[in-house]
């Protein structure tokens, strides 16, 4: 089984990576394919009950590809790390098959939770570089996650999200009305708040002026 499933990890970098020209290329430079051999590995040897070792394992897999994936996340077939550098996969962290993640991706908890703190990715889901998916929440089937996105909430099946937090602009295949892919028209919640904070401070310097001003009688 767990031969079998390295296999299909194989024939995922050639499904995906059009760079791809030959198995020796792959099993001997690919960090993606490295750091997720060596959680198979981990993760065989934790659900076996065997100490220390899983993450050992893991750590070691850490320093030599900069990805880092705990032992105890659950990962489906065909899964593809492209480029990889940065990415982190949580401990309660749940995958399923035929999922590509890119260069610094986080699937990260909020600090908040206790148990079930990472998230659950559905089938055939592609998460842009950059994207972070945080919380015990559920991405659903063949969702599509832009670069540098914040998910933060549930994503429906069949969806594309982008942006800081993350909003729907597809959904079904349909473009959600008003919705952009233009990068310059995102929502900036920090700088929604300046200027939130900007009005609150005019308001209150008028309310000043108003009780400082001198009584005529």
């Amino acid at each position: 089984m767990l031969l079998k499933t390295i296999r299909e990890d194989l024939r995922a970098v050639f499904d995906r990576d059009p760079s791809a020209t030959s198995w020796l290329e792959v099993v001997l430079t690919y960090a993606g394919f490295h750091a997720l051999l060596a959680y198979r590995v981990s993760h065989w040897l934790k659900t076996h009950h065997v100490p220390f070792f899983p993450r050992a394992i893991s750590q070691v897999a850490r320093w030599l590809t900069g990805i880092e994936i705990h032992p105890s996340a659950k990962i489906g077939t065909g899964f593809f790390i492209d480029h990889g550098m940065g990415v982190v996969i949580g401990e309660t962290a749940e995958i399923g098959n035929y999922v590509t993640l890119f260069q610094g991706v986080t699937l990260g908890g909020t600090g908040k939770e206790r148990g079930k703190r990472h998230p659950t990715v559905g089938n055939h889901v592609v998460v842009g570089a950059g994207a972070k998916i945080l919380g015990g929440i559920t991405i659903g089937d063949n969702v599509k996650i832009g670069a540098n996105s914040v998910v933060l909430k549930n994503v429906a099946p069949n969806s594309t999200v982008i942006g800081v937090p993350a909003r729907v602009i597809k959904t079904q295949g349909e473009r959600v009305p008003d919705a952009t892919m233009d990068h310059t028209n995102l929502p900036d919640p920090i700088m929604d708040r300046f200027v939130a904070l900007e009005h609150e401070l005019i308001e209150l310097r008028k309310k000043l002026e108003n009780q400082e001003s001198p009584r005529l009688f």
